[in-house]
């Protein structure tokens, strides 16, 4: 028994370091740092513009009664799967508008789980297309690199922090990453969207 534990302690010791070694908590840490202020200076701007330009409560209320939800839904999953192009804490503030929040706030993190599983075949796809591929490649060298060391980490650190899911879901696919971890670690994504929304729905 207490040599099992040795092993285990073992190889959390020698995990530790190489994550320590390779940069990954740096990059975290610089990764939290990044999207710390840029998420207060949002927060702080919607209060602002809440108070004084537009109550976020009529509007996102307009919406609800102007588009169907299936509508926001599908640009929703378009975006969650081409490398996230709006940012999910407005839809998440639209689901509070919704008759059922939670109902609507779990479809989205639904959604952006599928949006990821698409992005992760694209990046598949664009293996077979040496052009294609070649293009990424240079695109999104940082993401290829860090998942190629730290593999499903990134994945949970992009699955939690605002880090765009989707170019690190492709990046995934890129590298034929195992889809079976990939859906494990992408789960995480339904915390964060809970998270959020524990935030959002107290500003909306």
């Amino acid at each position: 028994m207490n040599t099992i534990k040795k092993t285990e302690t073992n190889k959390l010791k020698r995990t530790h370091l190489y994550y320590k070694y390779t940069g990954f908590y740096s990059f975290v840490g610089q990764s939290l740092k990044k999207a710390i202020v840029p998420i207060l200076l949002v927060v702080a701007a919607l209060i602002v513009v809440d108070l004084y330009v537009v109550d976020f409560s009529n509007l996102f209320t307009y919406i609800t009664e102007t588009y169907a939800p299936i509508n926001i839904l599908l640009v929703f999953l378009a975006s969650e799967s081409l490398l996230g192009l709006v940012p999910p804490e407005i839809f998440i503030a639209w689901s509070d508008k919704m008759p059922q929040p939670i109902l609507y706030l779990t479809l989205l993190a639904t959604l952006s789980y599928i949006g990821g599983i698409i992005s992760y075949f694209i990046g598949k796809w664009v293996f077979t297309l040496p052009r294609v591929y070649n293009y990424m490649e240079g695109k999104m060298k940082k993401h290829l690199k860090h998942i190629r060391k730290w593999g499903g980490f990134l994945i949970v650190v992009g699955a939690l922090l605002p880090i765009p899911f989707s170019m690190t879901s492709m990046a995934a696919g890129m590298i034929h990453y195992k889809f079976r971890n990939y859906l494990l670690f992408g789960l995480l994504r339904f915390v964060r969207f809970y998270l959020y929304a524990i935030a959002i729905f107290s500003l909306v």
